[in-house]
């Protein structure tokens, strides 16, 4: 099953959903495959506002519509999937967003396009699963940056020594833009476990078998960290979960 958010389901016209590694892309937005626009994510600033199915974007890391059956979707497996609505769910949007994306105005970005025929006062977003304060550690030199150059308070950015918590500054941001709410769906992708699968199902051996089967979601960071271990498992390539949104079709 698909992580949901909250504050998206309560929109009749659209269907959403957050992808896991039981399903990559959430059964509820497979129909809609076929439309997907063209991409190359790249951690960066730009947003694309797209008008026809499988439209090409080129470099773009943000998707906004108002056209009814064409789904939008981005690739994460530790970064933010943030997916967006107008409360009549007459537009939506999608974002990608890594820890540079974040800290560079990637949200900020998206803030702005919607502001330029309406207001964030009318949207909600919800941000979906991603690498969680408990497990993102990173050089003190980035939670500098962070706390540096962001206007949110230091125990918010880092919760504790040397780790990121990327949900809840996405969360303060968007509230920072104007959104009328936002809500969080699912937890963290570093060590969320695969809630149809015990530990003693597992067989100790195999390492690859606890990779694949372990986990709710697919990891980067913990693929590495495994890889390091055993460097006959394989990469992540072609198992990022995809988190998306459409208006429903006329």
């Amino acid at each position: 099953m698909s992580d949901i958010s909250a504050l998206l389901g309560q929109i009749p016209s659209i269907v959403h959903g957050f992808g896991t590694k039981e399903a990559l892309l959430p059964v509820s937005l497979q129909p809609y495959r076929e439309t997907l626009p063209e991409k190359k994510q790249v951690h960066g600033l730009r947003i694309v506002d797209v008008v026809a199915p499988r439209q090409a974007c080129g470099e773009a890391d943000g998707f906004y519509t108002e056209t009814p059956g064409i789904l939008l979707t981005v690739f994460t497996a530790d970064c933010l999937p943030v997916i967006f609505s107008r409360r009549d769910g007459k537009a939506v949007a999608a974002v990608h967003a890594g820890w540079r994306g974040l800290r560079h105005g990637i949200l900020e970005q998206m803030a702005a396009r919607i502001n330029q025929q309406g207001s964030t006062q009318d949207w909600v977003a919800a941000i979906g699963p991603a690498a969680g304060a408990c497990c993102y550690q990173v050089s003190q030199e980035l939670v500098d940056e962070f706390q540096q150059g962001l206007e949110l308070p230091a125990e918010l950015i880092s919760p504790s020594p040397r780790h990121l918590d990327l949900p809840a500054i996405a969360h303060a941001k968007l509230l920072q833009a104007g959104f009328a709410a936002v809500d969080f769906a699912g937890s963290c992708t570093i060590c969320t476990p695969d809630p149809r699968v015990t530990q003693s199902t597992l067989h100790p051996e195999s390492a690859l078998h606890r990779e694949t089967k372990g986990h709710k979601y697919t990891s980067f960071r913990r693929n590495s960290l495994k890889r390091l271990q055993d460097p006959s498992l394989p990469g992540i390539k072609g198992r990022n979960q995809q988190s998306g949104i459409i208006i429903l079709p006329d």
